[in-house]
């Protein structure tokens, strides 16, 4: 099966890295999505933001056991099947074409246009997150993918587990946010009183990560997701 790298197309931009951790690659029928835990200096144009090969391995760990978690508990049904090269550090995905992103000419903050129901079903995965004890901070619109009209979640390299991990520092953790993102993301730190040095529970760094979203998804729907966690 032939693969090439993965981007997605930005109004202003062009191409860009569809993901700031790993190399991501699809293949020729737009069937398959790998998620390579690589440090590519290509894909990634000279902006790798994790080069450290030990935190590389730390992200892709932490996806499969996200991953594996979620099967585990018995919701498989919110991510694409998936296979795992334990050797070259790959996740291949089962997918039907483009991201969520993609698919909506990677703009906007509503995605009715691809998935009349994307709203009800992102806020039913976020309950299931709840509901396993996981907490995601990594919520682009490029995470999900549209399966036999179902939507699908990835990028589990960003999560969290209630009962295994501790409380981070969101400095810790800055490497997986875009500097664009970051501008924003400081902004609500300062507007719910945070330190980024300060270890904070994974709760309260959910509804950080609900509200630093509300320019790719609608507020009420970041609203409404943060009433989950509440």
């Amino acid at each position: 099966m032939k693969f090439e790298y993965y981007y997605n197309n930005v109004p202003g931009k062009g191409k860009c890295r569809n993901n700031l951790i790993y190399t991501s690659l699809i293949s020729s029928d737009r069937k398959t999505f790998v998620k390579w835990f690589h440090n590519d200096t290509e894909y990634h144009k000279g902006k790798n933001q994790v080069i450290d090969p030990h935190l590389m391995k730390e992200k892709f760990d932490r996806e499969v056991n996200g991953l594996l978690w979620i099967d585990k508990k018995g919701f498989s049904s919110i991510v694409p099947e998936f296979d795992i090269d334990f050797r070259e550090h790959k996740i291949f995905f089962d997918i039907d074409g483009v991201d969520l992103w993609e698919l909506a000419g990677c703009q906007g903050d509503d995605y009715s246009s691809v998935l009349p129901d994307w709203d009800t079903q992102m806020l039913n995965i976020f309950r299931i997150h709840r509901d396993i004890g996981l907490y995601k901070y990594s919520l682009h619109p490029s995470s999900y993918f549209i399966i036999e009209g179902q939507l699908k979640n990835i990028n589990y390299f960003f999560s969290y587990l209630e009962d295994h991990d501790a409380p981070i520092t969101i400095r810790s953790v800055l490497s997986h946010i875009s500097t664009e993102r970051q501008k924003t993301l400081f902004e609500k730190i300062s507007q719910l009183g945070l330190e980024i040095d300060q270890p904070t529970d994974h709760s309260t760094l959910q509804i950080l990560a609900f509200e630093s979203f509300k320019n790719n998804f609608r507020n009420d729907i970041m609203e409404q997701a943060k009433e989950i966690y509440s």
